[in-house]
């Protein structure tokens, strides 16, 4: 419970007892919708609320009124410090430190659990994101898709939805086609055929063709030849830095619980269950030369094929029958990530699911936008008539190497995907990703966890001292301003994962840590400014000094360390970041608190 909970409860006391005296109606009480929030620029206290103007018409006073005797109501409550009447009837708080213990009570007691609801207590989500035709390798573009799609789900798993990661593989018609003869083709010293694939990728699959199974390259293999293509472009080929669609999302701490097979569609008969399903509803149509068309019945968009005049299905026809097929698996909602060229797709596939009977509320889609990449200040252009594919292996890999930690790239492309909306463009930077300085935001956003760990180990190995268990007393040695503002973050963090969860917006989980961590900040340079530190430094050691020290107070901020740490490392868990324990600082000067090397 936050602060801002803490004080809705205590108003909504405060209105009960009004409303039991006849002051206000249980149907108003009901109706109204108040803010309790921090008070707006200028304004005194901790939060403010506006419901005395909310409320005021129902109950006959002006606003004005009603603020006064809610203000005189709820300074009566012992974990108020004061309430004024402030404008046109707002009412602006100060919280009683009791207030504020009792978030940092909560925060302990529930580790990393704290924030997060009760599993399996909402809705069940089928979450497809990804699914890149596996007709070439995984690009660095993707990355964003999976990145955003993971966390994501992961915000949705924190706050109690059940939550199924699938992936829908493109396994099926022409394109895979051409990937099986390309690679027939280039085994056999010829080029690929029009329109086919070629690079490097592809040698590499035409000789393990030739060097594993070269009876697939003989004439009447076609489809099991186009099945081990897409088996290898997904599980890989042991040193091959191109291939692997899996082994490429587990390195950037992705895992699917699902992956569908278009072709499964097909072979079992689902594609032309759909079909029949439509026309039975008059949502098909056919065409003088044979093909059919699913009739939209939207004025902006024209109907849209779903077989060719040759017989051929085409992929919205495929689309159709796997929502409808996952929502025959009970899912409540479905929810997909597209990049943004897929934007006129979205109608057209909801009003396809309406029209077999689903709920068209149900399908939700997440659009994101193009990743540009830089590498020496200049953008790398690429596409595949380029001939330069830069793989999300490659960019891992490179700022790995740069590093010289595992997790560098996969962090680092997590920390730059995040940080913007997802309707707008990213820019990775390369050589920023690489640099380890204050500047670059992932170096930044697990900084601010390594020093809250330093300092709890720094505080062990020097002073003997191990972060305590919460008691009130200790607690009480957490009176500075900072401290209690930051408090009042840490209380904001459930909120913080709902909004983000609710939004499709993990962007805001990575404004919040980035406060925290530059809140932190500035409390630790007024601190050290004030010669008032966590822990003492060699000059407040001295003879004389020394006993002076007030340990008890060092106690009680450890334990706010504490909180603000356990919050940290959930926030960068969701994000699916290591939380760092040690990183070495950006400058050479030594804090006295953290050290130059523990970060």
């Amino acid at each position: 419970m936050g602060l801002e909970e803490i004080l809705r409860d205590r108003l909504g006391n405060v209105l009960d007892a009004l409303t039991a005296e006849g002051r206000l109606t249980a149907d108003a009480l009901r109706s109204s919708r108040f803010s309790v929030e921090p008070p707006r620029r200028g304004g005194t206290g901790d939060l403010a609320t506006n419901a005395a103007l909310v409320l005021a018409r129902a109950t006959g006073q002006s606003p004005r009124e009603l603020a006064t005797s809610i203000a005189r109501c709820l300074a009566e409550d012992p974990w108020v410090q004061s309430a004024e009447v402030a404008g046109p009837g707002f009412v602006n708080v100060a919280l009683d430190r009791a207030a504020f213990f009792h978030v940092l009570s909560e925060i302990l007691a529930a580790g990393r659990g704290y924030g997060r609801a009760p599993a399996a207590t909402k809705s069940r989500i089928n979450v497809e994101f990804v699914s890149a035709n596996p007709t070439g390798p995984l690009l660095v573009s993707h990355g964003r898709g999976a990145i955003l799609g993971d966390v994501v789900a992961r915000l949705l798993e924190a706050t109690g939805h059940r939550v199924t990661r699938e992936y829908y593989i493109n396994d099926f018609g022409n394109q895979v086609r051409l990937l099986a003869d390309s690679v027939l083709a280039i085994a056999a010293g010829r080029e690929p055929p029009e329109g086919g694939y070629g690079g490097g990728y592809v040698e590499e699959l035409g000789a393990w063709f030739r060097a594993h199974r070269p009876d697939l390259l003989e004439p009447n293999r076609d489809e099991e030849r186009r099945r081990q293509c897409v088996l290898l472009m997904l599980e890989g080929i042991d040193g091959s830095d191109l291939l692997g669609i899996r082994p490429m999302l587990r390195a950037v701490g992705i895992e699917f619980d699902v992956w569908s097979s278009e072709e499964a569609l097909h072979r079992w008969g689902r594609v032309d269950r759909a079909l029949r399903d439509l026309a039975a509803r008059d949502r098909l149509r056919t065409a003088e030369d044979g093909a059919v068309y699913f009739v939209t019945g939207d004025e902006d968009d024209k109907d849209r094929v779903v077989k060719k005049s040759n017989g051929d299905y085409t992929y919205f026809a495929s689309d159709i029958a796997y929502h409808e097929d996952k929502l025959g698996r009970g899912f409540e909602r479905l929810l997909n990530l597209w990049g943004a060229d897929h934007h006129g797709y979205v109608a057209r596939l909801r009003s396809a699911i309406e029209s077999f009977g689903g709920d068209a509320n149900a399908f939700e889609v997440v659009l994101f936008q193009l990743v540009k990449l830089v590498r020496d200040g200049r953008e790398v252009r690429m596409g595949k008539r380029l001939g330069n594919l830069i793989t999300l292996q490659e960019v891992v890999e490179e700022i790995d190497e740069a590093v010289g930690n595992p997790h560098a790239g996969r962090d680092a492309l997590r920390v730059f995907y995040l940080s913007r909306r997802a309707d707008t463009s990213i820019v990775l930077d390369l050589d920023l990703a690489k640099r380890q300085e204050a500047e670059n935001p992932v170096f930044y956003i697990q900084y601010g966890h390594a020093r809250l760990a330093s300092i709890q180990r720094r505080a062990a190995e020097r002073f003997g001292i191990q972060t305590p268990r919460y008691t009130d007393a200790l607690a009480r040695y957490v009176t500075h301003p900072l401290e209690l503002s930051i408090i009042a973050d840490l209380g904001r963090y459930p909120a913080v994962l709902e909004d983000a969860a609710v939004g499709r917006d993990p962007h805001k989980l990575v404004f919040y840590l980035n406060g925290l961590a530059q809140s932190f900040q500035s409390y630790y340079s007024q601190t050290k400014k004030d010669r008032d530190t966590i822990l003492p430094g060699d000059s407040d050691l001295v003879a004389g000094k020394a006993e002076q020290w007030n340990w008890d107070r060092t106690r009680g901020r450890l334990l706010w360390v504490d909180a603000i740490r356990t919050v940290y490392s959930s926030g960068l868990a969701i994000l699916g970041l290591d939380a760092p324990e040690r990183m070495v600082r950006p400058t050479a000067e030594d804090d006295g608190e953290l050290g130059d090397a523990d970060g």
